[in-house]
């Protein structure tokens, strides 16, 4: 993956995120975290929480994005920008686009799922009526550690029958 050049702004985007997912980590939910942010101020933030609500769609994207919408009391969140500490899914990469998001910033790939630019570029698809610019690798190595001590810690945690 080529590194690219990222802003304070969006060191600061992907901090908050970051904290977003410690929060997930800390019931024991897989540690992404996004948050959604609109000239400088954090709008709408979520963390993974698909086990603890057995929700498939309760992706840190999509909380932050209803959490955002609810905020600006609209669906479009034009001018928005999304941090999110992993690369999104073919779910998320839709509803950024239904959401009309401006740009995404995040910080590692998802070599299963990803869909800015990993598997495929839904965010960037011509075909679809609104595509979204996004930067990748903002605090890669501290998104990345964070999933990858997670799954070492699961990984090694004893089995109990």
């Amino acid at each position: 993956m080529q590194l690219q050049e990222y802003s304070n702004e969006d060191r600061i985007g992907m901090m908050y995120a970051i904290e977003e997912a410690k929060k997930a980590e800390a019931i024991l939910e897989v540690p992404i975290g996004a948050v959604v942010m609109k000239d400088g101020i954090v709008i709408g933030k979520g963390h993974n929480l698909r086990e603890t609500q057995l929700d498939p769609t309760a992706h840190a994207e999509m909380v932050a994005i209803r959490e955002a919408s609810k905020f600006l009391k609209a669906w479009r969140l034009v001018g928005c920008t999304l941090y999110v500490t992993l690369e999104p899914c073919p779910m998320c990469a839709g509803a950024i686009i239904q959401s009309r998001i401006e740009r995404v910033v995040y910080g590692t790939t998802d070599p299963k799922a990803g869909c800015a630019g990993t598997l495929m570029n839904l965010l960037q698809e011509p075909r679809f009526n609104h595509e979204t610019a996004f930067t990748a690798g903002v605090l890669q190595e501290e998104c990345a550690e964070l999933l990858t001590q997670f799954f070492r810690r699961l990984r090694n945690k004893p089995k109990t029958d």
